[in-house]
């Protein structure tokens, strides 16, 4: 793998902070010595309690090339349908044409039966579904090479009720379906495509409370790191991987066991 790495390119979508899945992803990749492009949109972190890591970008691409590969770092609203060619266009232009895309993005806000109305549904529909299929098909229909990967990130929605998440778990219940009829409709382009649930994986939204209660339910007494992800991640888009699609991989250090 080690000898072809170097002329790989990826695309990662949604990494603004330096602590999130995301950012690991990149990092792992850069590893492997393949060239990363990421995608990153600080309005949304903003409205968030954890708020926006202004540097983020600029030194996580910085950080990339300190790794020896090429990067390069794409403010981009995927809730916009244009924003998926746009995006692809401008990889392939600055990089070359991507080999690999890891769909990170994600919108999500809290919401039970009492909150959920049109414009939550819209606004998750429009990052979670449309973004990520969109990007997945254009990439796809682009794709030239031998060896194509797809990995999409889920949760753990068919896990159990996420009831205070509806919007959030059915978005995400979407992009696990999309995974499987996709996997078998590019397996002929030498694309596979599959999706990972890294379960609860702290990148610094969980609140000390939080984590008392979330740590005692991985057998292993600690909550998932970014890196735990990324590892998987970086496996799923290798060569060595190359029969393994159309999964839905629960990597979530057996939550919920204990």
């Amino acid at each position: 793998m080690a000898s072809q790495a170097g002329s790989r390119v990826a695309l990662v979508t949604g990494a603004s902070r330096r602590i999130g899945i995301g950012a690991a992803i990149c990092r792992a990749l850069a590893a492997d010595g393949i060239s990363v492009a990421f995608t990153y949109w600080q309005p949304y972190d903003r409205q968030m309690t954890w708020g926006a890591d202004a540097d983020a970008p600029a030194l996580l691409k910085a950080e990339l090339a300190a790794m020896g590969v090429r990067s390069l770092a794409l403010e981009a609203d995927l809730g916009q349908p244009d924003t998926p060619e746009r995006v692809l266009e401008q990889v392939e232009q600055e990089l070359g044409a991507p080999s690999i895309l890891v769909n990170n993005a994600t919108y999500s806000v809290n919401g039970d039966y009492e909150q959920l109305d049109a414009a939550s549904l819209d606004a998750h529909y429009a990052v979670n579904m449309r973004g990520t299929f969109l990007l997945s098909a254009l990439f796809a229909r682009r794709f030239k090479g031998e060896a194509g990967r797809i990995i999409n990130l889920t949760s753990g929605q068919a896990l159990g009720p996420m009831s205070d998440e509806l919007a959030y778990a059915a978005t995400k219940g979407a992009v696990e379906a999309f995974t499987l009829s996709l996997a078998g409709g590019v397996a002929k382009l030498g694309i596979t495509v599959n999706a990972v649930d890294p379960g609860p994986t702290d990148t610094g939204w969980m609140s000390p409370e939080l984590k008392q209660v979330l740590a005692p339910r991985f057998p292993t007494g600690r909550i998932g790191q970014p890196q735990d992800a990324a590892r998987l991640i970086a496996f799923l888009a290798s060569e060595e991987a190359g029969w393994v699609t159309g999964q839905i991989i629960h990597s979530n250090g057996g939550f919920g066991w204990a």
